[in-house]
């Protein structure tokens, strides 16, 4: 049971430290350094997190045996010597689990500041839902603040969290203490709820593609499991004080990884959607054989409106984003393989702090060839 949770936890823990470094080079390559927001310094803090939050779990079975100071009947607590390994282990025990909680609501409440200041972007200029994305911040900041009082100052004196003789009472028992399970879990549920219902507006009234409606639906049904996820934490201790605290340890890494996903997903999705649409355009070169004679040129093979006739513009809905020369000028040159289109692109000299993976200020001039009567150009703002 301990090697596969510790295989399981670490496993997690890799993969999930992996997503975040895949996330902050698709920022770095879309912004820069220099463009970061508060979210992209944010994620890595709360990586380290993660790793002490699963390194905490670890220790918890690997170093004292899943022993803390509840799950004693009291001529146990009286009998228990403290000078034996039981008790060294079960003190221990209770100091981790105090510290667990702690670095389990640290992370999943520094996850939820990111989403939201994600949120703070994806709503940038829609003055409603930028106000429920302020009233997300100080429900985070006072959600935190509460949870954290009750784990820190829910039993006094302090050192009664670790004391086994006389019995501290539920609430000074960190592996199991009810107060520190529903205020945790309650608070949780509700801030996540809030963050869900802050997108949805956008998600149904605005026109988005069948793609994007399935990536953002994704992305909710993450934020559900680590909804459920603390549920079941929080169901699992109060079914089985004894043992209940181990699995539950069990289920806080798998919901704290889910969130880490979650978090970083909508960050990582443009760099994979620009790598395979890179990969098609590539193969679908390959396959028809044409070149346009530039050894920088690359092919326009994107989403194009209905066929049109000979000489027509068509619209080109999107363009490969990789810019040729300085870092905020340059151009490159494309091409369409079945109407002769050729495709200037020129990045506009936009200020760092203006610059997103979505708004590069790209400028494209589209040149038709091959009209017998006249060659017409139009320039538009991507």
């Amino acid at each position: 049971m301990a090697d596969s949770f510790t295989t399981e936890a670490f496993t997690l823990l890799a993969v999930g430290i992996s997503v975040v470094v895949i996330r902050t080079t698709a920022r770095a390559l879309a912004v820069g350094f220099r463009g970061f927001h508060f979210d992209d310094y944010l994620m890595p803090c709360a990586t380290v997190v993660y790793a002490l939050e699963t390194a905490t779990a670890y220790a918890v079975g690997a170093w004292w045996f899943g022993l803390a100071n509840n799950g004693m009947t009291e001529d146990q607590r009286r009998t228990l010597d403290p000078a034996s390994k039981e008790y060294q282990f079960r003190v221990g025990g209770s100091k981790t689990q105090l510290v667990g909680w702690s670095l389990y609501t640290l992370l999943l409440w520094m996850l939820k500041l990111c989403m939201c200041h994600f949120y703070s972007r994806l709503t940038s200029g829609i003055r409603h839902l930028q106000l429920r994305v302020k009233c997300g911040y100080a429900i985070i900041i006072a959600t935190y603040i509460a949870t954290e009082l009750s784990i820190l100052f829910g039993c006094r004196p302090f050192h009664k969290n670790w004391q086994i003789y006389p019995d501290p009472g539920n609430v000074c028992q960190p592996a199991i203490s009810k107060i520190d399970l529903y205020v945790t879990v309650i608070l949780n549920v509700l801030t996540d709820i809030y963050l869900l219902s802050i997108p949805l507006p956008m998600l149904w009234s605005i026109n988005v593609d069948i793609k994007t409606r399935i990536s953002l639906l994704c992305v909710f049904g993450g934020g559900i499991f680590v909804i459920m996820a603390g549920i079941l934490r929080c169901a699992l201790i109060l079914k089985d004080p004894i043992n209940g605290a181990q699995a539950a340890g069990s289920w806080a890494c798998r919901e704290t990884f889910v969130a880490v996903i979650v978090g970083n997903a909508p960050m990582i999705y443009p760099l994979m959607r620009r790598g395979v649409q890179k990969v098609c355009s590539s193969v679908g070169l390959s396959r028809n054989g044409y070149s346009s004679g530039n050894p920088n040129s690359i092919p326009l093979k994107t989403r194009f409106s209905k066929q049109g006739g000979r000489g027509k513009l068509r619209s080109v809905n999107a363009l490969p984003t990789t810019v040729n020369g300085g870092e905020n000028e340059g151009s490159f040159e494309g091409w369409d393989s079945n109407v002769g289109i050729v495709t200037t692109v020129t990045s506009g000299g936009l200020a760092r702090s203006e610059r997103d993976a979505e708004s590069l200020g790209i400028v494209t001039t589209v040149t038709v060839e091959g009209d017998t009567r006249s060659e017409r150009e139009a320039a538009h703002q991507v």
